[in-house]
């Protein structure tokens, strides 16, 4: 403890700021942010995302986050308190003491119960992560260099077969990405949304309001798939089958990326989950299962093209015989 020959004035003015100072900041953290789904240039917070479990880290990010500032206001705050209206040269006497067994206590129990409290919400995090149970699809992602597969098992109880495809960069963004390509990144849009290295080809379409677990692994190195509006990452490692799941409340499309370093073209292997109605899920599945058209034969060039096929054969069946 600290005391001085001066008393200090204004001191429970100071802290009582310090404190309000402290829950103000834990308010803006807790509540004061906007929803987003993709994250925003200059966003400093995690997104609160669009799916039942993403508000889970989000929640435990803005705990930790606000408990550290509290301590941090608490601690620098009583120390610059001591250091200006305490020092020496206004008089202030350091009083000599071993120990305070009230103040040892409560700097031991405080952290246990900030320690205990925060495990328990990180593990039931943890735990409702994991919970596949219930799922009424579920869709296999295979990580490669440097793409992605997306095949569908079943939906709503029934088996799903040849439904399936590659995902990759999109063309106009992997023609600007070119070395000396002169090609402007900006101008990689899809509406009013810069979209550049963020884009693919072909995108998961995935029903909302619907338990979708996924079944993720990679097919050479290990790959990470990551969308940040879904609130989860999830490795996907060759020769391991990792399983979490996702319900997705908010039509749109949410952007990702692949969140492991895994070779030269990394940073360009992107993650699109496009989540419609399930009404126009059922009909782009449907489109999906239709048998393909097959290709037109080839209209020969002339009449004549068969007979001269032949009149070049027969000579050398006339030489065997």
């Amino acid at each position: 403890m600290i005391s001085g020959g001066i008393k200090p004035k204004g001191s429970k003015g100071i802290v009582r700021a310090l404190g309000v100072g402290a829950l103000s900041l834990i308010g803006m953290g807790l509540f004061g942010s906007t929803v987003l789904a993709n994250p925003e240039p200059g966003q400093l917070n995690l997104t609160p995302g669009v799916t039942t479990y993403s508000n889970v880290p989000y929640m435990l990010n803005n705990v930790a986050l606000g408990v550290c500032v509290v301590i941090g206001i608490l601690v620098f705050g009583a120390m610059f308190i001591a250091m200006f209206r305490f020092r020496k040269s206004r008089g202030a006497v350091a009083e000599k003491w071993a120990h305070n067994t009230t103040v040892e206590i409560i700097w031991t129990v405080i952290p246990i119960i900030i320690l205990i409290t925060l495990a328990w919400l990180a593990t039931d995090g943890l735990r409702q992560f994991s919970d596949t149970t219930g799922a009424q699809m579920t869709v296999k992602v295979t990580g490669y260099q440097w793409k992605w597969r997306y095949d569908y098992v079943d939906y709503q109880g029934k088996a799903i077969s040849n439904v399936g495809f590659l995902s990759k960069l999109d063309d106009q963004s992997n023609a600007t990405r070119q070395l000396n390509s002169g090609l402007d990144p900006y101008a990689v849009k899809v509406g009013d949304e810069n979209v550049y290295l963020l884009n693919v080809d072909k995108p998961l379409v995935v029903p909302v309001d619907t338990k979708i677990r996924f079944v993720i692994t990679a097919d050479d190195v290990i790959h990470s798939w990551f969308i940040p509006a879904l609130g989860w990452k999830m490795d996907a490692i060759p020769g391991v089958v990792n399983a979490t799941w996702t319900n997705i409340k908010v039509p749109g499309v949410y952007r990702g990326q692949c969140a492991e370093l895994c070779g030269q073209d990394h940073g360009f292997m992107p993650i699109v989950v496009k989540a419609v109605s399930k009404e126009d899920f059922a009909k782009w599945l449907a489109d999906q299962q239709k048998p393909a058209t097959p290709a037109a034969p080839a209209p020969a060039s002339t009449a004549a093209a068969p007979a001269q096929a032949t009149a070049q054969v027969a000579p050398a069946h006339g030489a065997q015989g």
